[in-house]
């Protein structure tokens, strides 16, 4: 928009800070030129008062003559005309001349400046070497100076200066000038920033005077735009444009109280009405034209407005602030169309919009005139809201005066066209030569529908490639969507519509509700005149099912999809295909059966939940669910299966399948929207940690923002095809009321398989709404079943020795029980099936439902066991329960790693445990001949025996006992009677003595019963004694019956009786002591005697034999685990012991005593010793081990045990290891039974020891 002369030339303030000129004149002129080059080339350091900070400026002055009309009278308040300095010039050098009439000349001329009260005075002497030649008889010229100074500056001796030859090149003359511009300088600024301060406090004055009445704000306008101007001309253009801000916001205040009621008088000469329409003036620096219209009152809002940003515009392009200029100006526009209404100016039809169109273009045209090119492409961000504000004005032009209709304007709008160009008036002279100028622009335009069109296209397609290039889409699509309202009035619906689906798009993505509903109402009437019968269908589903249209609306659309349905037509065969999501959503699917598995014949009700979108009811004629169906590998089922399948969807969802809320097809996308991330931001002082601020931030702004790339097609869905299955579901004639339906669809099981429902169709007339996919994924499933046969417990563990009841579940499948089938079941030895009249059968549905019950027929032969059922129909299930009892062994395998108390171990045997109860498991099947197969069935039933028993022999001296603990290890008690304990194998000299007293007695769950026997014999003890318990016994709730009691035995073996050993031990105290003390040595003597002859049991490698005396090797150990005593001397070693009866070994050793009290004996333990090259070794237990990996020794401790000092377990475990490679004595524990400590359980009193206290006392 550049004129062809090139660009506009931008006009600057030349006023400067007059000072005026007195006394010679041809001095002044001689020197004139230097002055007003050097004044300004050194910068001054201006100070204002009120804290404003400091800033350096260039002084100019314009130096005039002076005058008397100069001086400013009383109340005149311009600056611009205000001298702020006065110079008196001279070159006097004669005291002659000086007294005859330069003195009455300075004299005269300092009583006109004291007339006015001016202060703001300079005397200049101009000193010349050439003057003083022509001169014979003059004076010195400090004379001169010193006359002037006393005769005029008595008290300012600094306002008389002296310029020394200033037209000569020396440093004199340069010092000189340097010295006389300082001081101008000073006095200039000094004076300058006096008088700019009380003009400053006169405005104040005036400000606060504007609630007074006859207060004017034009005349206000103009003393503040004077002060304007004087920073203009001091070059501070940022204060200048203060001081319009301030203006503007006051104006701008006043304006909005007028609004809400509190109007001020003079407001009334800005609301006369707008006679003059012609835009904004950018292209003088001032509009002496407008502003002479405020200055007189007589400026108009617009008048007003235009001339303020003007000088705004004018300001920001000295700034180099061209983009603000913009901002401002589009802030301006709105403004002012907001302002007119609110003082209710009379404007005008489309007056305003001229105002506008021809402003942007102005500000546009201005900005383009001190910009080149790239920068204008670079920030075109800031320009692009002017050129979209400018197309809207232009498009709301052409609809008014009938330049945008498909038949062109009227007479009408002709005479409206011929006004508003009249109110343009004449073009500016400034504008004249351009041929792009705003004014030519807009009245060609205006002048035919070819010429708007052109422009109007022109600014669209500009303003939407501004916005693509930025990055806007949004705000491009939206003019691309005034281009298609523009195309559709001029008859073009096939460019609209590009247009719109575009907008649509972005609306669809972002979620733009309202915008979605206008833009598609839109698009509907474009595909309508398009013919697009679908697209229209499609979308005038969308529209009816649009919750932002009013239900007039929204039933208007629905009744064009039901016109079209019932509309008939024989050319058009082919049903139109349109998606369900706009008309109806599937809410829920509920199945019964509820677990959506039904056999062959039965009956499968579906029922829909079905929402309609529409406002009105609609008849359906069919609704179909197509079905796909696909075999199995087999085509049976196994019942427990279908069964655990029916219980898991019947009990978690009672068969009802809910199916997600997705918004309808073109519908606004939420789903992917990020939810707002909104935080409390507080804005703290440093140094006192108070409260300046708070607010709200939004951290993902980012991303609630973003424009979504690449959007595909959202409100054309893909094409929809409808399945052509053979199978399907159905139902005709079903009338769909707004809000929720219910539809049922019913079908008869044939082929057995699995059934997926793939589509939903429902069919009104000519149309078709389809469901494509039904997700989640419903299925249903048709069986076969063969017919089964379970068999569970009815508790957790079956126990064996009493009755337990088992629960025989029969799945009848196909296979429909007749009379006389029977279920035969083989009896084993150990599991007996009782007999009773009382058993019952229950017959149920598949779905769980009772049916009847009948009484069960059971009877028992001596190898089979009949069951007769009840008549059943096939896919039933028969229920009864049977009372069965598994038989308790005698000989209960043991565990390979259990251990009797008396060191025998069991040999391997193969058993199950029940790790958690304890108890030994015994595993019984049955074989089951059933009716409907030639195949038997065979049941495990797993039986757990209740009790454990645990056996130890006791001895006391010679005498020998043996216990039995009963443990109960089920959850049942138990009543127990008559223990008994044979043996199983008799010996006439074994007699077992009974010490129990109570005949009967109670066990508890998880509780022991001890029984004890004394074992007497008349000669020698069998080496091993069989023995087995009985005892009677009878679950606690089976008091009432009577001969309920039933035996349980138990057999075991008793190895090594018989005493060898008996291990007697005595603690002495020292000498002379009558109780042992702590710390204190004590004599400790441990006996070890023998018991028996020489017996088979002692018949070992150890056994040696020696002019007929026998003898074998023990070794002793004397510890103390409980830390009481420290044995001292030997604690360990080898003795030879005769195998006589009688024959005793003594060893004596010393122990101490750590604590007081009666403290037990320590241990003596004795054990085989076996030499090295023995071969038959006995297993040893698990206590035997550790004893081998704590005392086995070699043969030297075989020659050192009894030299050996203190030796704790540890060396000696050490003195082993060092001897790992010889190889080593073994040592062989004793059985429980073979040795006795007679001092086992003894304790000693031991005394605390003295505690004298010698307390030495010196006296002097």
């Amino acid at each position: 928009m550049e004129s062809p002369e090139g660009k506009p030339i931008i006009y600057t303030m030349e006023n400067k800070p007059i000072a005026t000129c007195a006394g010679d004149q041809n001095v002044f002129t001689a020197l004139y030129q230097t002055l007003a080059r050097e004044l300004p080339r050194e910068p001054m350091e201006w100070r204002r008062s009120y804290g404003r900070p400091p800033k350096m400026i260039h002084l100019e002055a314009n130096f005039v003559q002076f005058k008397e009309e100069l001086l400013p009278s009383e109340g005149n308040k311009a600056l611009l005309t205000f001298p702020f300095l006065h110079i008196y010039w001279t070159d006097c050098c004669d005291t002659e001349v000086y007294k005859s009439s330069v003195k009455d000349d300075i004299t005269k001329w300092q009583n006109i400046l004291k007339n006015y009260n001016t202060v703001d005075w300079l005397i200049v002497l101009v000193d010349s070497d050439a003057k003083k030649k022509n001169k014979t008889n003059i004076l010195p010229r400090t004379s001169i100076v010193d006359k002037i100074r006393s005769d005029f500056c008595n008290k300012q001796s600094d306002r008389c200066v002296v310029l020394s030859d200033p037209l000569k090149e020396s440093s004199r003359s340069q010092e000189s000038w340097n010295a006389f511009l300082n001081k101008l300088r000073t006095l200039l600024l000094m004076s300058f920033t006096k008088n700019l301060g009380k003009f400053e406090d006169d405005m104040r004055t005036l400000r606060e005077k504007r609630t007074e009445p006859g207060w004017s704000f034009c005349e206000y306008f103009m003393v503040q735009e004077e002060l304007a101007f004087v920073f203009e001309m001091l070059q501070q253009y940022e204060d200048a444009l203060v001081q319009y801000d301030e203006l503007d916001a006051l104006f701008t205040q006043y304006v909005v109280n007028f609004g809400a009621g509190d109007g001020a008088k003079w407001l009334k000469s800005f609301c006369q009405p707008v006679r003059s329409w012609n835009g904004l003036i950018l292209r003088k620096p001032i509009d002496m034209e407008k502003r002479d219209l405020i200055q007189k009152n007589g400026a108009s809002l617009l008048d007003l407005r235009s001339y303020l940003f003007s000088r705004q515009c004018t300001l920001l392009i000295f700034l180099q602030r061209p983009w603000e200029v913009t901002q401002r100006a589009l802030e301006l526009l709105h403004n002012c169309v907001q302002e007119l209404r609110l003082l209710e100016v009379s404007v005008p039809l489309g007056a305003l919009d001229c105002w506008v169109f021809l402003s942007c273009l102005e500000v546009l045209q201005r900005i383009e005139g001190c910009c080149d090119r790239a920068q204008l492409e670079s920030n075109s961000s800031h320009t692009v809201g002017l050129w979209t504000y400018a197309t809207e004005k232009l498009k709301s032009l052409g609809y008014l005066c009938g330049l945008a209709s498909e038949n062109g304007p009227n007479s009408e709008d002709l005479n409206r066209t011929v006004d508003l160009l009249a109110g343009l008036g004449e073009e500016r002279p400034e504008t004249a030569s351009s041929l792009q100028s705003p004014y030519k622009i807009l009245k060609e335009a205006l002048s035919s529908v070819e010429t708007f069109e052109k422009h109007y296209l022109q600014q669209s397609c500009a303003a939407m490639e501004m916005y693509k290039t930025i990055g806007r889409l949004r705000s491009a699509r939206l003019i691309g969507k005034s281009l298609a309202e523009f195309y559709m009035r001029k008859g073009d619906p096939q460019k609209a519509e590009t247009f719109l689906q575009d907008a649509l798009k972005i609306y669809l993505a972002e979620g733009w509700a309202l915008p979605v509903t206008h833009t598609r109402k839109q698009l509907a009437e474009c595909q309508k005149q398009l013919g697009q019968t679908e697209n229209y269908l499609q979308t005038s589903s969308l529209l009816a099912s649009d919750v932002n249209l009013t239900e007039e609306e929204r039933k208007h659309f629905c009744q064009e999809i039901l016109n079209f349905a019932n509309c008939q037509d024989d050319n058009q065969v082919q049903k139109i295909i349109l998606g369900m999501s706009t008309f109806a959503q599937l809410k829920e699917l509920h199945f019964e059966p509820s677990s959506a598995v039904v056999h062959v014949g039965g009956i499968l009700n579906i029922e829909l939940s079905l929402f309609s979108h529409m406002p009105v009811a609609v008849l359906l004629e069919n609704i179909v669910a197509s079905v796909h169906f696909s075999i199995e590998k087999s085509n049976f089922r196994k019942a427990t299966e279908w069964q655990g399948k029916q219980r898991k969807v019947s009990l978690g969802s009672n068969g009802i399948i809910h199916f997600q809320s997705d918004p309808p097809i073109g519908s606004p996308c939420q789903s992917n929207m990020p939810s707002l991330e909104l935080y409390e931001m507080y804005d703290k002082s440093p140094s006192d940690n108070s409260l300046n601020s708070t607010g709200v931030i939004c951290k993902n702004v980012h991303l609630l923002l973003r424009r979504q790339e690449s959007v595909s097609s959202i409100e054309m869905p893909s094409a929809i095809s409808v399945e052509d299955g053979a199978q399907s579901l159905r139902a005709n004639n079903t009338l769909l009321q707004p809000g929720l339906n219910k539809i049922v669809f019913s079908t008869q099981a044939k082929d057995p398989g699995l059934y997926t429902l793939r589509q939903l169709v429902a069919t009104v007339g000519r149309v078709q709404f389809v469901l494509p996919h039904i997700y989640p994924i419903v299925q249903y499933e048709i069986y076969s079943q063969e017919p089964n046969l379970k068999v569970e417990p009815l508790n957790d563990n079956l126990l064996a020795g009493i009755a337990q009841r088992v629960k025989f579940t029969l799945f009848t499948g196909h296979y429909t029980i007749r009379n006389g089938d029977a279920l035969q079941l083989s009896n084993a030895d150990s599991l007996i099936i009782l007999c009773s009249a009382k058993y019952v059968a229950t017959i149920l549905a598949n779905t769980g439902e009772k049916i009847k019950d009948s009484t069960l027929m059971v009877q028992s032969s001596e190898k089979v066991t009949s069951i007769t059922l009840p008549l059943a129909s096939a896919y039933h299930i028969v229920e009864f329960e049977l009372e069965v009892m598994c038989h308790i062994p005698s000989s209960i395998p043991k565990s390979e790693s259990e251990r009797l108390t008396n060191g025998e171990l069991y040999r391997k045997t193969k058993e199950r445990h029940n790790p958690e109860l304890c108890m030994v498991s015994l595993d019984q099947k049955i074989s089951i001949d059933c009716p409907w197969s030639i195949y038997s069935t065979i049941i495990a039933l797993t039986f757990y025996i209740p009790f454990k028993v645990k056996h130890s022999l006791l001895s006391a001296g010679k005498r020998k006992y043996i216990q039995v603990c009963l443990q109960n290890m089920s959850d049942v008690s138990f009543n127990l009677s008559d223990p008994q304990l044979k043996e199983i194998m008799k010996y006439p000299n074994v007699n077992l003595i009974s010490m129990n007293q109570e005949n009967q007695q109670q066990i508890f769950s998880k509780q022991n019963v001890f029984y004890l026997w004394e074992l007497k014999w008349s000669k020698e003890l069998p080496s091993c004694l069989q023995c087995q318990l009985s005892v009677m016994f009878s679950p606690s709730s089976d008091e009432d019956e009577p001969n309920s009691l039933k035996p349980y035995t138990h057999d075991f073996i008793m190895e090594n009786i018989y005493t060898l050993y008996t291990i007697k031990a005595e603690i002495y105290p020292s000498l002379g002591s009558e109780h042992c003390r702590t710390g204190c040595l004590c004599s400790l003597e441990v006996s070890i005697m023998r018991i028996a002859e020489l017996l088979e049991t002692d018949r070992d490698e150890a056994l040696t034999e020696s002019d007929g005396l026998c003898t074998t090797k023990l070794m002793y150990e004397v510890v103390d685990n409980s830390s009481n005593w420290a044995v001292c001397g030997k604690s360990s070693g080898v003795i030879s012991m005769p195998v006589a009866a009688r024959a005793i070994h003594k060893v004596h050793m010393e122990v101490m005593p750590l604590f007081a009290g009666n403290l037990p004996f320590p241990t003596v333990r004795i054990f085989k010793y076996l030499p090295h090259h023995s071969i038959h070794m006995a297993q040893p237990d698990t206590d035997s081990l550790i004893e081998n990996d704590t005392l086995s020794i070699d043969k030297s401790l075989d020659e050192q045990a009894d030299s050996s000092s203190i030796r704790s377990r540890t060396s000696t475990h050490s003195a082993s290891s060092e001897h790992k490679g010889l190889p080593m004595p073994r040592l062989q524990p004793f059985s429980i039974g073979q040795v006795f400590n007679s001092s086992a359980g003894m304790q000693v009193l031991v005394v605390p020891s003295k505690d004298d206290h010698v307390l030495e006392v010196n006296v002097t």
